[in-house]
């Protein structure tokens, strides 16, 4: 594989996986809407589902502020193996395992793309509570604009 080809898709193991698997949501799901809604209530704003071009990768948090350089990430336990909640499913596991396990890797490979570029990077688990996702969020947008500005 070229570095900038992406691995061969997986198609999924019946038509009605595959159905299924096409009307889950990749963004505005009910977590990312809670966390928005108390960011912007508490006066942050911020840009949505915004694709950045970094040298090597293109990531694509959910929850951007590009003037302060945080990029955030609400995670969904099944997807991105959370390690309280995710787990392995018991059926087509030569199918899941490795998407997992892909997801996990384009994860870690975004984190280290965003750090080199010199962005902060807030990964959010779904099962977190908003207010406490969006407390993290302020405080950690709040240092590193204070850092900024001792700069």
């Amino acid at each position: 594989m070229t570095r900038n080809s992406a691995p061969a898709a997986v198609t999924p193991p019946t038509p009605g996986r595959s159905r299924n698997m096409a009307a889950i949501k990749r963004r505005d799901t009910r977590p990312e809407r809670a966390i928005r809604s108390l960011l912007h209530a508490a006066g942050k704003r911020y840009r949505v589902d915004v694709r950045l071009h970094l040298e090597g990768a293109r990531p694509r948090p959910d929850i951007v502020f590009t003037r302060a350089r945080v990029a955030v990430f609400v995670d969904g336990c099944f997807w991105h193996c959370c390690p309280e909640h995710g787990r392995q499913p018991g059926v087509n596991g030569g199918y899941w395992a490795p998407k997992l396990e892909r997801n996990v890797a384009r994860d870690r490979a975004a984190d280290e793309a965003l750090t080199a570029a010199g962005w902060t990077v807030v990964r959010v688990w779904e099962h977190e509570p908003p207010q406490e996702a969006a407390r993290r969020i302020i405080g950690i947008l709040d240092s590193v604009s204070t850092a900024r500005r001792d700069a």
